[in-house]
């Protein structure tokens, strides 16, 4: 998160490593909270005693911030490796994520969040069905909404059937 291409990207602040640590450990405790990170898969299978955070390539999180909608949730996605973009691997991570709250928490609308000028961003959203519902110049980003119909979520699930949901080892740095 030192780039700076990234953080006006992502519209973030760098954090140092233990802040991103505990960010993350807080995370994993928040109920309305949800991240995966996105590991270089081959990297990470190919060669043993690899560690995770050597695989780590970006983020996908989910935010259950609406008190008044508990159906909604605020997904956003950060390919940090500036080699691995263009690649599929955040759209990958959105549906892998979109899935988990449809099924796990009982999801049926997202939003995402970007920033007017992350137009790569914008477009994956797009593909992936999300229309643009708002757009806020002082903040200079537009919201794109996905509600979930019974084709979107049948389309979600047909998109994400290979993908096997494996339980969390914390500690753990072996391929699962």
């Amino acid at each position: 998160m030192k780039s700076e291409e990234l953080q006006c990207l992502t519209a973030s602040e760098p954090l140092t490593l233990e802040q991103e640590y505990a960010m993350q450990h807080r995370w994993r405790e928040d109920a309305d909270k949800c991240t995966f990170i996105v590991l270089d898969a081959v990297k990470w299978q190919a060669e043993a005693g690899t560690s995770e955070e050597s695989c780590m390539v970006g983020d996908v999180n989910l935010f259950l911030t609406d008190l008044g909608d508990p159906s909604l949730g605020e997904i956003e996605v950060m390919i940090a490796e500036p080699s691995y973009r263009g690649r599929g691997l955040g759209t990958e991570a959105v549906l892998m994520m979109m899935s988990y709250g449809v099924t796990k928490l009982g999801l049926t609308k997202f939003e995402a969040k970007i920033g007017q000028g992350n137009e790569p961003s914008i477009r994956m959203f797009q593909k992936l069905h999300f229309e643009q519902v708002a757009v806020n110049s002082v903040f200079q980003e537009v919201t794109l909404r996905l509600t979930m119909s019974e084709p979107e979520r049948q389309w979600l699930l047909e998109q994400t059937s290979h993908m096997e949901e494996k339980p969390y080892r914390d500690g753990c740095s072996e391929p699962r």
